[in-house]
């Protein structure tokens, strides 16, 4: 289910302190039913799917992808001289003492993705091209019936009109092909996973 943006804003994430000049673009809660302690595994379970290459379950999703990134071989959007720490400034650099001495999160190997920092009700990580230098956010939060849920939150500072313009086009594609499927599938994998987690 998609969010306003105020159930992100309105919580007090450490994110706000960091990348207060980025817009919330998206906010999806999460079909991730758990206990007040399980945001760990759900940062387990997306730092697998990222390194392993972020992917919908359906066709639309999977051809989304495939153009993206042949767009991005073919323009230069995803050059390592566009990325984090040569282009762009990492966020690490704006972290607080208390974050940047603290849990990192997971490594997410050869992916676009860079963990920033992780604590037991949320976890960032950021990534950035020639387009946009963008954080992903998931949040632990109660779901309103004694349980807990999570919740996605995506935040973008584009890069220029060239950013702006990308941004733009590709919204539409975000919430028709992208989100749904890529929601049903952390969804799915959560039910999967239940019984390793409730043997912990």
């Amino acid at each position: 289910m998609r969010l306003p943006r105020t159930a992100h804003t309105d919580r007090p994430w450490r994110i706000h302190e960091i990348a207060g000049d980025f817009t919330v673009e998206d906010v999806w809660a999460l079909p991730t039913p758990g206990g007040p302690d399980d945001l760990e595994w759900l940062v387990r379970q997306f730092s697998e799917g990222i390194r392993g290459g972020v992917k919908g379950e359906g066709l639309v999703s999977r051809v989304l992808f495939a153009v993206r990134w042949k767009l991005g071989a073919l323009f230069g959007w995803d050059k390592p001289a566009t990325g984090i720490g040569t282009r762009l400034p990492s966020l690490r650099d704006r972290l607080p003492a208390d974050l940047r001495e603290g849990p990192q999160g997971p490594d997410l190997g050869s992916s676009p993705f860079t963990s920033l920092y992780q604590r037991d009700d949320e976890w960032a990580a950021e990534m950035g091209n020639k387009t946009v230098h963008g954080v992903l956010h998931i949040g632990w939060v109660p779901d309103g019936a004694g349980g807990y849920r999570g919740q996605m939150a995506v935040l973008a500072k584009p890069n220029g009109p060239l950013g702006t313009l990308y941004m733009a086009a590709i919204k539409p594609f975000r919430y028709i092909g992208v989100y749904p499927a890529l929601i049903r599938s952390i969804g799915r994998e959560w039910q999967a996973n239940a019984a390793t987690r409730s043997a912990r």
